[in-house]
């Protein structure tokens, strides 16, 4: 199911867009949907095509969890005290900045730690697009990059998920944090109700606000890797995670991949300078 998600993302559209109706009742073009694009993946793949780089992903997701676990206990956040509603202003923020730069920490070594593993994942999924065979396990996937790129190559695309991670956890602790404080009448009977939600919901809100470094961050770690879906004509030889950035920008492409059932088919753009 993994590659189902990917694909989409390097622009990788095998089947042919279906004509639909928007709410207001226009006629638009529509790509292919999840499951759509799943029966496609099997009928060329096999079932166990949906699951390619599932166990890189694992590893990387396993690491992740025990690096996180291992930097709170290394560095543990001493007396740390919850915002609470007899907090004045100044103290709870204070607390919602102490308690977000401890994550923040957190989250960044973890991301380090598992990237490697996250790269080989998206290198095995991209495979599918020209049927290569080059990354077929993890052990031969690590000696590969390290001969062919060096470390740096275990690490491309690693700027772009830092950033959307510090983003993301920045905009929706402190946008949850001042909702809760002045937006949330501590008079009403469902506030603390609504308190336990509004972390939640602003996830939601700011991770697709962040999606653009997630897109760029995936599309860097199997450009110009010697895969065709990394390469002319699917994609530019990007220099860097900016240009690939400027590059999707330009064609109004810095959300594809991001929805998964109701998948508009963009507008043809003219040619656009990636440089």
């Amino acid at each position: 199911v993994l590659l189902t998600g990917f694909l989409p993302q390097v622009g990788h559209e095998p089947l042919p867009p279906t004509i639909g109706r928007n709410v207001l009742g226009r006629k638009v073009l529509y790509l292919p949907g999840f499951f759509t694009y799943a029966r496609h993946i099997v009928e060329v793949d096999g079932k166990r095509g949906l699951f390619r780089g599932l166990t890189p992903r694992l590893i990387s997701s396993t690491l992740s969890t025990i690096t996180r676990g291992s930097v709170k206990k290394a560095f543990p956040l001493e007396d740390m005290e919850h915002v609470s509603n007899k907090d004045d202003v100044k103290t709870s923020l204070r607390k919602v900045v102490r308690e977000t730069s401890h994550e923040m920490m957190m989250q960044c070594v973890s991301r380090v730690v598992s990237h490697p593993l996250h790269v080989i994942s998206m290198r095995c999924m991209v495979q599918f697009v020209g049927r290569e065979v080059k990354y077929s396990g993890v052990f031969s996937a690590i000696g590969r990059i390290f001969k062919e790129e060096g470390i740096l190559g275990f690490f491309v695309g690693l700027v772009p998920h830092i950033l959307g991670d510090v983003i993301f956890l920045w905009c929706c602790n402190l946008l949850a944090h001042f909702i809760n404080t002045y937006a949330v009448d501590d008079n009403f009977s469902q506030a603390s109700v609504i308190r336990s939600y509004t972390k939640f919901v602003m996830g939601i809100a700011v991770s697709m606000l962040t999606y653009p470094f997630l897109l760029v961050g995936d599309l860097m770690a199997v450009n110009n890797c010697g895969l065709r879906a990394g390469l002319p004509p699917y994609a530019p030889a990007f220099a860097s995670w900016i240009h690939c950035w400027r590059y999707l920008s330009a064609q109004g492409q810095l959300f594809r991949g991001s929805s998964l059932l109701f998948r508009r088919a963009p507008i043809p753009a003219a040619s656009f300078p990636i440089d």
